[in-house]
């Protein structure tokens, strides 16, 4: 077991080292939405499967028009009519026209569509039996979708690990799947430890305080896709603790506890990490956050976030939320950095890096500009509620100044995401 303090990469490296991809699973289209595919969708046909009118109007053979225009209108007689899901069972012979409406296959015989608003009735009522004339030429192709414009039959339409969107649904849908595979959800357990916590809708005595870490934690989880599980509270008890965790870890695929990853006489969970598995590192060179653990117990990945709300949150946010990402196979593990320009000092004590809950925003020059939170106190969930980004403070530097140039994490945007 390490001793020293790791880097946050090389913390994360060693977890991303550890975890393994989650199993497949067949699942419908609606299921799979905002989740990588596992498997590579195909077509089993040309998309779409004919040459289609892209508007209301008439199929017409462009050998017919050459010399229309609005001196010399050129007519033509209607010989049928055509919607979306009928089919024309004639040729369009020279000197004829289709009425046509959107999404109809274009009938045999007919190479463009002329849109209906710019044609003329002669006689009848623009349908089957009119005519109808025409003061301008058409071009071959005009307003026809051709068949196989999306893909032709068997060409690969969805990737293996493409996000699937509401759009990728429907395109699946016409590949001809109603259902795809992707990776399972990882089932996390999730624990708070220590004897002072009590339930939410417990009034805490003197001394105890509510625990609101697993409320964060289960969120946040289930924010990421995967399924939490919180298995209560876990008093300072080893026994008690240890019963727990070894339940987590046989029902779930991680496992994560806040609380009890300190150096303190109370703290059993590494000790007990250590004696059923295999501790990697138990410190991160980070604040908040310092007291992290990680390991494998009984083979299933865990890691111990510190106790104090906003180091737990934000733990989870640079250890535990890419890495269940990439047990899903996400191949974007990375939240977008943006670079603004810090408002006010902050000075820095520990050689550490410092991810300072802040609030970017623009000026009224339109410039970019990062605001830290006043206080960044590790107790605090309101400052994290009330940010858009992290801004970050590398190990060598003593602080930042107003005016300095900074990168920004932006935990409002989903990773990949493009500034």
């Amino acid at each position: 077991m390490a001793e020293n303090m790791i880097s946050v990469e090389d913390a994360r490296a060693i977890i991303f080292a550890k975890v393994g991809a989650m199993s497949e699973e067949e699942v419908p289209l609606a299921d799979a939405c905002g989740r990588p595919l596992a498997a590579a969708v195909s077509t089993d046909i040309d998309i779409s499967p004919f040459a289609h009118s892209a508007m209301d109007g008439f199929a017409v053979r462009t050998a017919d028009l050459v010399d229309a225009s609005l001196e010399n209108p050129i007519e033509l007689d209607v010989v049928g009519h055509e919607a979306a899901g009928s089919v024309f069972g004639g040729s369009v012979e020279p000197g004829c026209a289709v009425r046509i409406m959107t999404g109809a296959p274009v009938p045999e015989g007919a190479d463009a569509v002329v849109k209906y608003e710019v044609v003329g009735v002669v006689s009848g009522d623009g349908g089957d039996g009119s005519r109808v004339s025409f003061s301008a030429p058409a071009q071959v192709g005009e307003n026809i979708r051709a068949a196989g414009l999306e893909a032709v039959a068997g060409a690969e339409v969805l990737a293996v690990g493409e996000v699937l969107t509401p759009a990728g649904c429907g395109l699946a849908a016409s590949a001809g799947a109603e259902t795809v595979r992707v990776r399972r959800r990882p089932r996390v357990g999730i624990i708070s430890l220590g004897s002072e916590l009590v339930a939410p809708l417990t009034v805490p005595g003197r001394g105890m305080i509510r625990d609101a870490n697993s409320s964060d934690l289960v969120a946040a989880a289930r924010e990421v896709g995967a399924l939490p599980r919180f298995y209560g509270i876990a008093p300072d008890d080893p026994e008690r603790i240890r019963a727990l965790m070894l339940r987590a870890v046989e029902e779930c695929d991680f496992v994560v506890t806040s609380g009890g990853a300190s150096a303190g006489d109370y703290d059993y969970v590494t000790a007990l990490a250590a004696e059923e598995g295999e501790v990697f590192f138990d410190r991160v060179a980070m604040r908040p956050g310092k007291s992290q653990t990680f390991g494998l117990i009984h083979g299933v990945p865990f890691v111990g976030l510190a106790g104090n709300p906003a180091a737990a949150a934000v733990g989870f946010e640079m250890l535990v939320r890419p890495a269940l990402r990439l047990m899903m196979g996400y191949r974007e593990l990375e939240r977008p950095v943006q670079r603004a320009r810090v408002t006010v000092d902050q000075r820095k004590k520990q050689p550490r890096r410092y991810y300072l809950r802040s609030r970017l925003c623009r000026n009224a020059a339109g410039e970019l500009e990062v605001t830290p939170a006043k206080s960044q106190n590790s107790g605090l969930f309101g400052t994290l509620q009330h940010a858009n980004c992290l801004l970050i403070v590398p190990e060598d530097a003593d602080g930042v100044r107003a005016g300095d140039m900074v990168d920004c994490l932006r935990i409002d945007l989903p990773e990949g995401a493009v500034l």
